[in-house]
This record gives C-alpha cells, sequence and structure tokens, in this order.
C-alpha cells in the first residue's frame, strides 16, 4: 500500500516536471502491485441490460465503476435504471425519517458519482476486474474476449457473466485463460444473492479466489463451480423445466396439474411451466439449443415441441403476455 501511495503523490506532486512516460510507469506499476496484490478497486461493466445495470449498482456501493455499452442509447438507459433503482431502495429505507427527500438524493448521487459511462472498450483497459454480460451469442462473445485481452491491462480479470457458455470458449479467445473466470449472476441483481464463481482447467488460483471475494464483497452468496454446461443452477434447472414440458408434449398431463403436482408434492414455489413462462420461451429454448450444439451426445438436453411451438408463436410467456398461460404485467391469469 505505501508503494502505491507513494507512486501517487509522487505523480501528484510533480507531474508538471515529469515525462508522460514515467507518469505512465509509475500509473502501470501501482496498478501491477494492487492487481497482483491488493483488493479489486475498479470495476469494469460490460452490457448496461438488465443483468449489467443490476451488476454495476451493486459494485458502485463499495467499487469505482466503468460501465460501457456499444449501443448509447442501452448505456444511457441502463444509468438511468440504477439511479430509478437507487432512489427506490433509499426512499424505502428512508421512509419514516423527516429528512429522508435529502438523505435519498445524498445516497443516490454519492453512488452515481462511483459510476463513470464509458465511450470506447479502451476505457477499461485499467480495470482489476471486468464483468461482461453482452447479449448471449458465443461468436460475439469470441470476438469481444479477444479484443478485451488485446487492450486490457495483463492483470485484469475477465469474467463473464453467460448462463450457459462454457466458460473456457471465452477464456481461450482472450488470449489469457488463466485470467478468465465465470461470474454468473440472477436476476434481478439488486435481491437475488446467488452467484455462480465458475472456473477452468486453466483458471489461476489466485484470480479465481479473488474473483469469488468479489462477489461476497458485492453482499452475494458466492458458490464453487467447474466449467460444466449450466453450471449448478440451470444445469439442474432447465432439464427439469424440459421434462415438465415434455409431459404436456405426450399428454400425460395438463400444464394446471403439472404445477399444481410440483407445488403441492415437491414444496415448489411455482410449478416448471409457470416458472418457464417467467423466465421466458426464447430464452430456455436458445438455452437447450446452444447446448444441444455443443454437446449432442447428452440425453438431457431436448426441445420439447410445445416450447418451440410457443417461440415460433412469439409466445414468450411472462413478457409478451402469453406462453402456458396468460399474463398481466407480472401476473399470471
Amino acid at each position: 500500500v505505501l508503494l502505491i501511495l507513494s507512486n501517487k503523490i509522487y505523480v501528484k506532486m510533480f507531474s508538471s516536471r515529469v515525462p508522460t512516460a514515467l507518469y505512465g510507469l509509475a500509473s502501470r506499476q501501482s496498478r501491477r502491485y494492487l492487481s497482483t496484490n491488493g483488493s479489486i478497486q475498479k470495476v469494469g461493466i460490460v452490457g448496461m441490460g438488465l443483468m449489467g445495470h443490476g451488476i454495476a449498482q451493486m459494485a458502485a456501493e463499495k467499487f469505482q465503476v466503468v460501465a460501457f455499452d456499444a449501443n448509447d442509447d442501452a448505456l444511457k438507459k441502463g444509468n438511468e435504471a440504477i439511479k430509478g433503482s437507487l432512489e427506490k431502495v433509499w426512499s424505502k429505507k428512508l421512509k419514516d425519517d423527516p429528512d429522508a427527500e435529502a438523505k435519498v438524493a445524498k445516497n443516490v448521487n454519492e453512488r452515481m458519482s462511483r459510476i463513470s459511462l464509458a465511450s470506447s472498450v479502451e476505457d477499461l483497459a485499467d480495470c482489476d476486474i471486468i464483468v461482461e454480460a453482452i447479449i448471449e451469442n458465443l461468436d460475439i462473445k469470441r470476438d469481444f474476449y479477444k479484443k478485451l485481452g488485446e487492450v486490457c491491462d495483463p492483470n485484469t480479470i475477465l469474467a463473464s457473466n453467460t448462463s450457459s457458455f462454457p466458460i473456457n470458449e471465452l477464456a481461450v479467445a482472450s488470449g489469457r485463460p488463466e485470467k478468465v473466470v465465470g461470474l454468473h449472476f440472477f436476476n434481478p441483481v439488486q435481491l437475488m444473492r446467488l452467484v455462480e464463481v465458475i472456473r477452468t482447467d486453466s483458471t489461476d488460483e489466485k484470480v479465481f479466489e479473488k474473483s469469488y471475494q468479489f462477489a461476497k464483497d458485492l453482499k452475494r452468496e458466492p458458490v464453487k463451480c467447474k466449467d460444466t454446461p449450466g453450471f449448478i443452477v440451470n444445469r439442474l434447472l432447465v432439464p427439469y423445466l424440459t421434462q415438465a414440458m415434455q409431459l404436456l408434449d405426450r399428454g400425460d398431463a395438463s400444464a394446471e396439474d403439472i404445477d399444481t403436482a410440483m407445488r403441492l408434492g415437491a414444496g415448489h414455489p411455482m410449478g416448471p411451466l409457470h416458472l418457464a413462462d417467467y423466465i421466458g420461451h426464447d430464452t430456455i429454448l436458445a438455452i437447450v439449443q446452444g447446448w444441444i450444439k455443443l454437446y449432442p451426445d447428452n440425453p438431457d438436453f431436448q426441445e420439447p415441441e410445445c416450447l418451440k411451438k410457443l417461440v415460433a408463436e412469439g409466445k414468450l410467456g411472462r413478457k409478451t403476455g402469453e406462453g402456458f398461460y396468460k399474463w398481466e404485467g407480472n401476473k399470471k391469469l
């Protein structure tokens, strides 16, 4: 720490007379010390959609955050979503405080001040860890990890929020496989405490432990997992959902009876078809098809006919108002 502080003081005091190259050298030396021996301080978030802006919001509780999205509108909307979410959180916390309005504004502004919006990937170069939450398209992700590997500090940890793709595919693409992990958050990030922390055969142990601690620093509950298809939750959940759909395809039971059976017989809060509606059938089908492409001989991975039919008809569940059930907003009718 003293080394870092001395570097910062030196540059601050003499930057007007010190060559730019020396300034950069001191900066890189400080970063290298931090990345190798210290804790995470600066977090990059790539993709400011539903998952990305949720992760950014949680990270801004403690860390400096650099947020990037290739779509400028998505970047701005994600940032506004964070502000709106924070206002709701703090208004609820301080609802009985006579100075609530001022205190809400103070707490929101404090957290928003830790988030900077990046205009290019290069702005992420000096982050200690980057959490990627872009579109679930393996080719796009591979290309992006190649770019991150080229522009980021050699010690930057690259973490993917993918829910289904092999982390090793991204690790190899980055050119620095020992620095790549999976950090799979769950939606909504602000409420769901679980994070799956995934290691590949190449992941450096210190990188993995630092990523695990990062999840704990976000006040999440991390679990460790190897780079297996779907990790823990989706590997168990998605085949369960597709098995329920195959029951329906065969005419063995109605959607209502399948869901009632699992609620009352297994103690689940909602049945599998109700849950599938809530998740979104396009999401489930994309996961299953991705697995089948990568692991064609695994009998656990199946495409139910009713799932393909619903997606083809645009009946994606809750988000379109109809799936196995009809929906009004978040309420099943």
